[in-house]
């Protein structure tokens, strides 16, 4: 008995501790997993070893390599790899641990290895304040001549509501027969929904699922369609087809289309509850140049990282080599300095500014003070123009906001609150949601201050409550009368749509500014366009206000941010693509930035709305977008791959940082560029450096010819404080169309200025004005 005892302890303690190393494996293999990172691995195309039989079979070896921790021995190594990229860019991405990651950078083939970034979106009336249209619809550039041209514009976002009118494919051709892009299904998506319009759907998950786990169905669609409506919206102001009677709850009421109406839309979904991750925008990408599109829109943006580390920048490059024109969005960091994000040279960087339409409200105070605001309220709550309320602010004199005075979730007190209009200071949480704390505090209204932070810019909202939005001053003001008065009351008026708002266009306080922190020599933004109070299509499946106690739905919606500016320029860009296909993306970018315009409609120079005083190029770039112009801009600045990759190699960067850039290993420098600023940039930015011994500087420039065969330019050039400014030669003559012809810019420091100097350099032949920005810029010793 004894020895069977002795033997079950031994059985046990053998059980427990085979037990026991089943548990430790179990949670070092699941502590493994979620140290797991999604790294995207650009590999050498031309050196795949002669054993492998494909690149995907070497990426797996690849892997396989790296994986020496004891539970990866049995693992397969191409389960770890998410994507394999093969047109935009060469490579792929896996799920790696930091110490894989580092030592795959040493790996044979390998040219860089990047860790996944996530990016955020940047989020009627344009095409005729943007000249596309004239106010009686007589005149328009939408010809049939235009219509005949298959111009496919890929949009990276949040997928598509198909169902809206915008994407009605009546009268238009059959799909181009050179399109090889697919129509891909999913819960509440089939290839019923793709059309002569929709011409391509494609999803692109594995990285986000790496990241945040398994997408769960009931959530969000894993599919196509967009439930978010960010990506409706933007592909709808790219190319939507005309839908009259198009309005948000009765504003904005008129014919809404899409700045290039005839052309086609492919929808690439990459964008998803918790953001979007680069191996996904990195693999559409890479499917979108494949898949034949001719205008990449891209309204999202990450941090800013240098040329060659940065994904998104690598492959735009060679979308660009491939004939694609990229539109980028500059983000919404404004109205900070050097908050730019997409500033590759080869995409156009674009910025937001307002229409000539607006949406205006009222607050009048129990003093009889009026303040001017806007808003998109609409609904059966409304409050009585000729009734006051009480007025409740929950902060103080101080300057800086608190969380109550934001009106964050949980802050109000709805016994100091109920049956009162609140003022709640803009900043941290969405404009909309702060509407809904007050309302959710038994609050009957909102009074929404800017700070100073967003200055006298107002955007419109559609609130879920009476709701106006005002001016920093004003919002001082009546915060003032609500905390020295021992009674306060207000009511709110809201007064619909109103049209020839002046001045317009105004640079949007939020657009994000210059200089470009990577490159100083290359202006960015490029182009300001319409990003203030978009209408366009939306989503069925959320409210106007995106909120998810939100239970309206609309067919438009209105939205600000440069996510709304970055597709008038991209359907801008496909009617240029139309009427000049044989143009380069430099050309088409060039023609859009020398024909841009820098004065209101007051015929004054372009406001800045953060500070009611001019802009200047770090914010509205060449100026604002003017597409009638562009379609005939007289000389273009153009480019090839060669030009762009020359500029690279003014960057300090290695051989094997140049190479990633390369899908030919036979590219190298020929070292044409003396200085960054001497890439043939419509923009002209000097900088002169630390040393106050260099005092000359001279750039150079090549035009080319598009406009009448024979032709005299003459140039027109700024005075400046700090520096004299000479071009040679003076004048350009033209004998035929295309030809080319260089001058130079020389600048000569007279004083050095402690702040950039900006001005204009113009050519005109009469009938032209090809502008180009200026900049000047002096260094300070660290």
């Amino acid at each position: 008995m004894a020895m069977m005892a002795n033997r079950d302890s031994v059985k046990w303690l053998l059980l427990s501790f085979l037990w026991y190393l089943t548990v430790v494996f179990a949670v070092s293999t699941a502590t493994l997993s979620s140290l797991k990172k999604t790294y995207i691995v650009h590999m050498d195309k031309s050196v795949l070893p002669e054993s492998f039989a494909d690149h995907l079979e070497w990426y797996s070896s690849t892997v396989k390599s790296v994986m020496a921790t004891p539970q990866s021995e049995d693992e397969d190594a191409s389960e770890r790899i998410i994507y394999s990229y093969e047109t935009a860019f060469h490579g792929f991405a896996a799920r790696l641990i930091e110490e894989e990651a580092q030592r795959l950078e040493e790996g044979y083939g390998v040219l860089a290895v990047y860790p996944e970034t996530v990016y955020h979106l940047h989020t009627t009336r344009s095409p005729m304040f943007l000249g596309l249209e004239t106010e009686d619809s007589t005149s328009t550039v939408w010809s049939d001549t235009l219509s005949d041209h298959d111009v496919v514009v890929g949009v990276l976002d949040t997928g598509i509501w198909p169902e809206s009118a915008s994407f009605n494919d009546t009268g238009m051709k059959p799909v181009p027969a050179q399109w090889k892009g697919a129509c891909e299904t999913g819960r509440g998506f089939t290839t019923d929904n793709c059309n002569k319009k929709i011409i391509g759907a494609r999803i692109f998950y594995r990285g986000y699922e790496a990241a945040s786990g398994k997408i769960n169905e009931q959530d969000e669609y894993k599919s196509p369609r967009d439930q978010d409506g960010h990506g409706t919206h933007t592909a709808a102001t790219v190319a939507g087809s005309p839908v009259e009677g198009a309005n948000l709850l009765g504003y904005a009421r008129g014919t809404a289309r899409g700045m290039a109406p005839r052309a086609r839309v492919a929808a690439y979904k990459v964008c998803w509850l918790d953001g979007c991750f680069s191996s996904d925008i990195l693999s559409a990408v890479d499917r979108a140049v494949a898949d034949g599109v001719n205008v990449l829109s891209i309204s999202l943006g990450g941090g800013v990282s240098s040329y060659y580390r940065d994904s998104l920048s690598i492959a735009t490059f060679v979308a660009m080599e491939k004939g694609v024109f990229v539109s980028c969005s500059a983000g919404n960091g404004g109205p900070d300095p050097i908050s730019l994000t997409n500033v590759s040279p080869w995409v156009i960087t674009v910025g937001a500014s307002t229409m000539d339409r607006d949406f205006p409200s009222t607050v009048k105070l129990g003093n009889g003070h009026l303040s001017s605001g806007v808003s998109l309220y609409k609904g059966r709550r409304n409050l009585s123009a000729k009734k006051q309320y009480p007025l409740a602010y929950m902060g103080s004199n101080s300057s800086s906001p608190d969380p109550s005075s934001l009106c964050l979730e949980g802050t109000l007190d709805p016994r100091t609150v109920a049956g009162k209009i609140v003022i709640c200071d803009r900043g941290v949480n969405p404009r909309v949601e702060k509407g809904q704390v007050v309302k959710s505090a038994g609050g009957v209204g909102m009074i929404l201050s800017n700070t100073a932070a967003n200055g006298e810019e107002l955007v419109a909202d559609s609130h879920l409550l009476p709701a106006v939005a005002v001016g920093a001053e004003a919002g001082k003001a009546i915060k003032r009368y609500a905390l020295t008065n021992s009674r306060p009351t207000a009511t709110l008026a809201i007064l619909g749509t109103k049209l020839s708002i002046r001045p317009s266009p105004v640079v949007a306080a939020f657009s994000s500014r210059g200089p470009n922190f990577l490159t100083l020599e290359i202006l960015k933004p490029d182009v300001v366009a319409p990003g203030v109070n978009i209408l366009a299509a939306w989503t069925g499946k959320a409210g106007p206000s995106g909120l998810p106690t939100d239970r309206r739905r609309v067919r438009f919606n209105i939205l600000s941010g440069t996510s709304m500016s970055c597709p008038h320029v991209s359907g801008v860009a496909a009617l240029l693509k139309a009427k000049h296909p044989e143009w380069s993306p430099a050309a088409i970018k060039s023609s859009l930035m020398t024909t841009a315009y820098i004065h209101d409609n007051t015929r004054n120079p372009l406001k800045d709305a953060s500070t009611g005083k001019p802009s200047n190029p770090f914010g509205h770039g060449a100026g604002h977008l003017n597409p009638l112009k562009a379609l005939d801009p007289g000389l273009i600045y153009d480019m090839g791959v060669q030009d762009y990759f020359e500029f690279l190699c003014t960057q300090k960067l290695t051989p094997m940082q140049l190479k990633v850039f390369t899908k030919s290993s036979n590219r190298s420098c020929h070292h044409t560029l003396a200085n960054p600023g001497d890439l043939n940039y419509p923009a002209i930015s000097a900088v002169f450096p630390e040393q106050h011994s260099i005092s000359l500087l001279t750039l150079h420039r090549t035009v080319t010819n598009v406009g009448s065969p024979v032709s005299t330019y003459h140039a027109r050039v700024s005075q400046f404080k700090g520096a004299s400014v000479s071009v040679e030669p003076k004048t350009l003559q033209f004998t035929s169309k295309h030809r080319k012809l260089a001058y130079k810019i020389t600048f000569t420091t007279k004083s050095r200025q402690s702040m950039p100097e900006f001005g204009n350099l113009i050519w005109s032949d009469g009938i032209h004005k090809v502008r180009s920005p200026i900049v000047i810029t002096w260094l300070e010793p660290i």
